[in-house]
């Protein structure tokens, strides 16, 4: 485990993370090492869901049900674009 020192903490930062450290049951120093993991995971992508954009996308939207929609038959075949004077 390492070890780190914080310098010239203010006295209300001080005050305020024992007050919450109080609040948690915890240890200032618990409160802090806390404090500090949830602050770098929040910024981390998710590493137990490994999903794409899209399907994060999905997984956000999926409980407002979806729409079905049907899809016209096609009624002629595409033609290849006409460059030059013909055109």
């Amino acid at each position: 485990m390492a070890t780190l020192t914080i310098r010239n903490l203010d006295e209300g930062t001080k005050a305020q993370l024992r007050i919450q450290a109080a609040r948690h049951g915890r240890s200032m120093e618990e409160e802090a090492r806390t404090i500090l993991r949830e602050a770098i995971e929040a910024k981390q992508p998710s590493a137990a869901t490994k999903q794409g954009l899209g399907s994060r996308i999905h997984a956000h939207f999926a409980p407002l049900g979806g729409v079905e929609l049907e899809l016209p038959e096609r009624s002629s075949q595409p033609s290849p674009a006409q460059f030059g004077a013909d055109a």
